[in-house]
């Protein structure tokens, strides 16, 4: 229930900003959601620069704050596929170390639990972790950004007229989210989009450095979804900022 009007939201929110195109939506309902059809054409640097760009003024269009949920929207929003979506934790933090802390790592750590997929060292470590996020070590002092939240190459289609988002799991957040998730999963001309990107905004000192630890959620919950080789990956991410 709300899937579809989250999604809904999402879209005309990360839209409103004027940035990265978005895919239109026509209608909504308790069970469809009806977008304008996108025809795909291949990627080329031209358009991965023109998406780079835009991708910053999106995120500059910013937040009321860390973990808010777009406008039209109330409670958590969602994380994962159309047919197992799992609850993401949505509210109002006034930084980002203490929302990524308790909306992210630790709901991951919760849900690797019912999962019983949570080894004692790596729930130690994910309650590490969360205590660093929570004493401000990793904050930069950057304002609440208007994030997509599921940035992995396939929510970019290609289109003749360049890059368009679909499928958000759009939140006030970190910038860095975003473009850990393009990081995490590949996209055609990557480089080409950060460098675009960084004329546009400016990128914390160290920003390459800190891309795993925003990689620790989302491949959290691929191994909640999904098992296998994430698990062991969630845990080297996290040893990785204790």
């Amino acid at each position: 229930p709300g899937f579809f009007a989250a999604e809904a939201a999402g879209l005309r929110w990360l839209a409103a900003a004027g940035g990265a195109r978005v895919v239109e939506v026509v209608a909504v309902g308790e069970d469809s959601l009806d977008l304008v059809h996108l025809t795909q054409a291949p990627p080329d640097p031209v358009a991965a620069e023109h998406f780079g760009r835009a991708l910053a003024r999106t995120h500059q269009a910013g937040a009321p704050a860390f973990g808010s949920a777009p406008p039209g929207w109330t409670g958590d929003g969602f994380f994962g596929p159309l047919d197992d979506p799992r609850p993401m934790p949505l509210g109002s933090w006034s930084g980002w170390g203490d929302f990524y802390a308790d909306a992210r790592v630790a709901d991951a750590g919760d849900q690797l639990r019912t999962q019983r997929l949570l080894t004692s060292d790596l729930a130690a470590d994910l309650e590490a972790l969360a205590d660093r996020l929570r004493s401000g070590v990793f904050d930069d002092g950057a304002a609440p950004a208007r994030v997509h939240g599921d940035l992995w190459s396939g929510n970019v289609v290609w289109t003749s007229d360049g890059a368009v988002l679909i499928d958000p799991a759009a939140h006030g957040g970190h910038p860095l989210t975003d473009l850990a998730m393009l990081t995490l999963f590949g996209l055609t001309h990557l480089a080409r989009v950060l460098d675009a990107y960084a004329e546009v905004a400016e990128l914390p000192t160290g920003w390459r450095d800190l891309l795993g630890l925003h990689q620790v959620y989302p491949v959290a919950m691929h191994a909640v979804l999904f098992g296998g080789g994430y698990l062991g990956r969630t845990a080297e991410l996290v040893r990785r900022y204790l």
